[in-house]
């Protein structure tokens, strides 16, 4: 099963959410309607600004961790290259 790492953010450069899932458009969604209390509810974090696909769970969740460690710095750089304008791209899934 395909696994999917994502960032989620409040706005650009602010409160960041890191996460992995198997469904990234009903994900998204969850975080969006604030479906779900937590971290992303309480900070109003539902924009997803970032996302990557991998071929396995394993991996995704491997992928996951590793940016969980890393600088904000490095998020950042990492959102740009995929979306430098900090665009939503929850619209894009369902298109």
């Amino acid at each position: 099963m395909a696994g999917w790492v994502y960032i989620m953010a409040s706005r650009p450069y602010e409160t960041l959410y890191v996460g992995v899932t198997s469904d990234l458009a009903r994900r998204a969604y969850e975080h969006r309607e604030g479906v779900i209390p937590g971290f992303t509810n309480q900070y109003g974090v539902k924009h997803l600004v970032w996302y990557e696909r991998h071929e396995t769970m394993p991996l995704a969740i491997e992928r996951e961790k590793r940016i969980k460690r890393w600088r904000r710095e490095w998020k950042f750089e990492l959102i740009e290259t995929l979306n430098p304008e900090w665009r939503d791209l929850y619209e894009d899934l369902n298109t």
